[in-house]
């Protein structure tokens, strides 16, 4: 249950700022100015001096060469590219990860859905499992935040994954299993919980589809500089 990563740019964490941009410090004393692809305020994670690995392309279409893929928390890489949960959670459902959730002969990805008149989007709609004809729709979260040994989620306020969990619960009430699963980017956490702190409205929500019949789920994640390894599935308290 591996993904594949290069990230071969060794670094210090410097700054971020414009919300996609971030300095690192190379081992050799080069400032470059990378691209951050986490769209969320990376709480916990404006360390200036901690470790950085950044991936390289050569696309020369893209105004930065290089990308800001993960940082040192202590002992541990946590993965701030949000982009790479799809690939992740596909590469673990072909596996039979989490095992609720195998059995089912096709993965669509990037799938929409009408939900009170709107069009939605989800991340994969599972469909042809030999003993249960309805179709599961999945949406995943990258979880990046961690107290202790619990993942939070989200790391700021977040309209959008409210409005995914309001469809899922119409796609649970329409006769469709519905999954919500979160990718914990981190091997030090044992379990995942709503940031109730930070967004209550998104913890509230969260309880309320879960006690429609949504099914709320998690696998936690090694992230090294070559790959990103789904190792557990994770209980998710509430």
């Amino acid at each position: 249950m591996k993904t594949a990563l290069e990230a071969p740019v060794r670094g210090r964490f410097v700054r971020r700022y414009k919300r996609f941009f971030a300095d690192v410090e190379t081992e050799d004393g080069e400032l470059l100015t990378v691209h951050c692809p986490n769209p969320g305020s990376m709480k916990g994670f404006h360390r200036p001096g901690a470790a950085v690995r950044c991936s390289t392309h050569d696309d020369p279409k893209r105004k930065l060469r290089h990308t800001l893929e993960m940082m040192r928390v202590g002992r541990t890489w946590v993965g701030l590219h949000p982009g790479r949960a799809n690939a992740i959670v596909e590469g673990a459902l072909s596996d039979g990860v989490p095992p609720s959730l195998g059995g089912y002969r096709d993965i669509a990805r990037e799938v929409g859905v009408d939900h009170e008149g709107q069009r939605s989007r989800l991340d994969f709609r599972l469909s042809g499992h030999p003993d249960d004809p309805r179709d599961a729709y999945l949406e995943v979260k990258s979880v990046t935040l961690a107290e202790g040994g619990l993942a939070l989620f989200p790391d700021s306020v977040t309209e959008r994954g409210r409005r995914h969990l309001e469809v899922l619960e119409g796609l649970r009430e329409d006769g469709h299993r519905a999954v919500l699963l979160f990718l914990v980017q981190r091997a030090d956490c044992d379990r995942v919980a709503p940031a109730e702190a930070i967004d209550p409205a998104y913890a509230a929500t969260l309880r309320r589809a879960a006690r429609a019949g949504v099914e709320i789920r998690a696998l936690g994640a090694r992230v090294t500089a070559r790959s990103i390894a789904v190792e557990r599935e994770l209980p998710v308290v509430w």
